[in-house]
């Protein structure tokens, strides 16, 4: 069997061809594709692609038949798999150390490329799309479930781990007059909220989230979790614990996986995100057990797919004006991980949850916002 009818055997039930007439079907250019997705899974997909060595009209839709039919089990364990699966175990890959590393690699990449990207308030997390028609009414909307859940009023004092571009703090502060402190791993981030929440009872941190200690009311995390790393879920928990007043509510974002992981995928680990990893329920309620309580868990993970396309739309049209400061395989690299991103949630293989969790627990039954 030759390595090319190898590679079509493992797709069998995906409805995938090799250089088949879908719009899903890889076109080969390349006859060492076949050896490298062989020996090196998913790192040597997503690389091949980079290096221009297939093309897909629609590789979310390819990735999501992938997913489908778990293909990752059908291929050997591949060495780069193996090797961070085996130093997650003997170190702490997601030390106070090695905190700003991700905000160097990803979220330092450009204030540009994100501001094309992302909608107007630049939210780089899930959008809720059940009542909206569009990328920023998504966000808004989302943004808006975050404050109704943990009953944010004028005059509330917020934590907001991992705040990005000072997207919800802008937000809550505008919109709900609450006092918001945002901490950020990224110069590049803090810079631009900075200058976004100007005017406004916002303070923007570049600090590691084990740095902080003082009371807040409530505490947000939207999108943080998946950089902490599965050794440091409890202190995690343990560091918005000591911080959130008692009554205080705090609300979890995080990308999930349906299995518990201690490693992530080689190529979102080598290109995009660095240190990174899905935390799974199971964990999750592990770490915070007999630190809060969990009063309600909502999964809209198919909307993540909806964002994500929306997002490529915009960097796609955005790229003829910003593709100068960049090079062709930033280009493809880029592509690639928003739509293959897209086909994970299409296939359900990712999740998006958001946990309400309470300090001593609400009063009475608490009332689940969708």
């Amino acid at each position: 069997m030759t390595t090319q009818e190898r590679i079509q055997s493992l797709l069998e039930g995906t409805d995938i061809v090799l250089n088949g007439e879908h719009l899903w079907d890889p076109q080969i250019k390349q006859e060492g594709f076949y050896r490298r997705v062989l020996t090196r899974a998913n790192l040597g997909l997503g690389e091949a692609y980079m290096d221009g060595w297939w093309e897909c009209a629609q590789i979310d839709e390819f990735i999501a038949r992938l997913m489908r039919i778990d293909i990752r089990t059908r291929l050997k364990r591949d060495w780069p798999t193996v090797a961070i699966a085996v130093a997650s175990v003997l170190m702490n890959r997601q030390t106070s150390k090695r905190a700003f590393t991700v905000g160097e690699v990803h979220y330092d990449a450009g204030n540009d490329l994100y501001q094309d990207m992302l909608d107007k308030r630049m939210v780089y997390t899930c959008g809720y799309w059940k009542n909206a028609h569009n990328l920023d009414e998504a966000q808004e909307a989302k943004l808006d479930l975050v404050c109704k859940k943990i009953g944010l009023k004028a005059g509330d004092k917020v934590l907001d781990i991992g705040c990005g571009w000072g997207s919800f703090a802008k937000y809550a502060a505008e919109t709900y007059g609450a006092h918001v402190v945002g901490v950020t791993v990224s110069k590049e981030q803090k810079a631009l909220a900075d200058k976004r929440c100007a005017g406004l009872p916002v303070e923007i941190r570049l600090q590691d989230y084990r740095e902080i200690n003082e009371p807040f009311d409530h505490i947000v995390s939207l999108g943080m979790i998946e950089h902490v790393g599965y050794k440091n879920y409890r202190a995690y928990m343990e560091v918005a614990a000591k911080n959130l007043r008692e009554g205080g509510m705090f609300l979890l974002h995080t990308i999930g996986s349906l299995k518990s992981a201690i490693s992530t995928d080689p190529w979102i680990e080598k290109y995009i995100f660095p240190n990174s990893m899905l935390p799974s329920l199971a964990q999750l309620a592990k770490a915070v057990e007999g630190l809060f309580v969990v009063e309600d868990v909502q999964n809209f993970g198919a909307d993540y797919d909806k964002t994500l396309m929306a997002w490529f739309e915009n960097f796609d049209a955005a790229w003829p004006h910003i593709k100068d400061q960049y090079d062709e395989r930033f280009y493809r690299m880029w592509k690639y991980y928003l739509l293959s991103c897209a086909g994970s949630f299409r296939s359900r293989d990712n999740q998006l949850w958001q946990l309400v969790l309470s300090k001593g627990g609400v009063e009475g039954v608490y009332e689940a916002v969708r």
